[in-house]
């Protein structure tokens, strides 16, 4: 068996069992956030009408706080995996015509979420002195861009 080189300690996980809302509804909700930073997931998951993404949410908000407790940057937090798997199936009998009878399948849900740092920060300012010097090594000059337009313009006329 091979073994993958797996930092475990950057990442936080959350696993919310047996809500009571099928996974077919919660795939679709969760297919929305995948691969995002948590400030725009969670503001995803607000804007979305469906009773999955208050499920979902809540399990963010979770896996959110176990990063926080674990050490880990949570401007940096990017949703890395999320999956909902079936849980348990209530089965239950719906009656029919000539004393027949239907079985209703109530599905549950088992829902992972895994956080991992990426490589930068999102949302928030940054926070150590090395990320604000890339911060403003990154950003254009904007006096610079406007003479330059100003000149353009100025040999067209010319």
């Amino acid at each position: 068996m091979v073994e993958a080189n797996i930092d475990s300690s950057k990442e936080a996980r959350a696993i919310v069992r047996y809500l009571r809302i099928s996974p077919r509804k919660v795939r679709l909700v969760i297919n929305a956030i995948r691969r995002k930073p948590i400030s725009s997931a969670l503001s995803a998951l607000t804007a979305l009408n469906k009773k999955a993404a208050r499920f979902v949410e809540k399990g963010l908000k979770s896996a959110v706080s176990n990063a926080k407790v674990k050490g880990l940057n949570e401007s940096r937090l990017v949703v890395s995996e999320i999956k909902a798997d079936g849980g348990p199936v209530m089965k239950r009998a719906m009656p029919r015509a000539m004393g027949r009878a239907d079985e209703i399948l109530k599905r549950s849900t088992h829902l992972t979420i895994i956080l991992r740092e990426g490589e930068k920060t999102f949302g928030l300012p940054p926070s150590t002195p090395e990320e604000r010097e890339k911060a403003e090594k990154g950003k254009p000059k904007k006096a610079k861009a406007a003479g330059q337009r100003k000149s353009k313009v100025a040999a067209q006329k010319a």
